[in-house]
């Protein structure tokens, strides 16, 4: 055996013909995401997947709503929620009574359970549209596949990590101290909203509740994602990133203004 064949570096399994980065499996884009996001948005530009990471996503959304509600009975968090809504604060006793009963029954489980699976699903479409309009704006070169595939990548690690660290103070915290109605007291707080207590603005609380760990580990993913999927510059990628999160903030914002937080 030459030299030469043990000096020379190992090289990658296959290697895309037209864009010339490595191209990975699934297994090795769903861990390669965590430690190696660059050369994964590069493969991904060259074969953009989505499919089981969005699968994944769904179902720790799904696991940590059912786990949830076996440790706080669904009926307690809609009775919490109706007798803290500035909405009925001017119902009877009785009038409260009929809405948490039409919502406990089957069609609000339904919903109750339901809703962020759906959610979470609109959620992934609708971004990747955004994504891909936003950087058409900017001059990028990005398909609606290729968009949904940063939008997803970039919003797995955290909710990976997110749901590791739910599930872990799901099982350490007491029911008691589990009501989402109180800011703070839900399973993990990793942004700025927690810093007003239950007396304060909850316009401020809306506002800085976007300033978390979390949403800027998913920013940080999605610039680079759309730097390297979408062949964009530094600068274009996080005005696109910076520009739907303060849409989002802004959103939040204005639903606590109309229906309270």
């Amino acid at each position: 055996m030459s030299d030469a064949s043990l000096t020379t570096p190992p090289q990658p399994s296959s290697v895309d013909a037209t864009s010339g980065a490595a191209t990975m499996s699934t297994p090795e884009t769903l861990a390669n995401i965590f430690f190696e996001p660059g050369p994964t948005f590069e493969a991904l530009r060259a074969r953009p997947r989505f499919l089981v990471a969005a699968l994944i996503i769904v179902a720790l959304t799904v696991l940590v709503t059912v786990l949830l509600f076996q440790k706080v009975s669904f009926e307690q968090v809609v009775r919490e929620a109706i007798d803290k809504s500035p909405r009925t604060q001017e119902m009877s006793a009785e009038q409260k009574e009929q809405i948490i009963a039409m919502q406990t029954g089957p069609g609000g489980k339904a919903i109750g359970y339901g809703a962020p699976l759906i959610g979470t699903v609109v959620i992934l479409a609708a971004g990747a549209a955004l994504y891909l309009l936003g950087a058409m704006m900017m001059g990028g070169k990005l398909s609606y596949k290729q968009a949904l595939s940063v939008w997803t990548y970039s919003s797995f690690p955290p909710a990976v990590l997110g749901t590791v660290l739910a599930l872990v103070m799901l099982f350490i915290k007491s029911p008691e101290d589990l009501d989402f109605n109180r800011p703070g007291a839900g399973l993990i707080v990793t942004n700025l909203g927690v810093l007003i207590g239950p007396e304060g603005s909850k316009l401020l609380r809306a506002a800085l509740g976007w300033f978390d760990l979390f949403t800027f580990y998913g920013m940080f993913l999605a610039a680079l994602g759309l730097r390297k999927v979408g062949k964009l510059s530094s600068g274009g990628a996080w005005t696109i990133v910076i520009t739907l999160w303060l849409i989002g903030m802004i959103l939040s914002v204005a639903r606590t203004a109309l229906f309270g937080g």
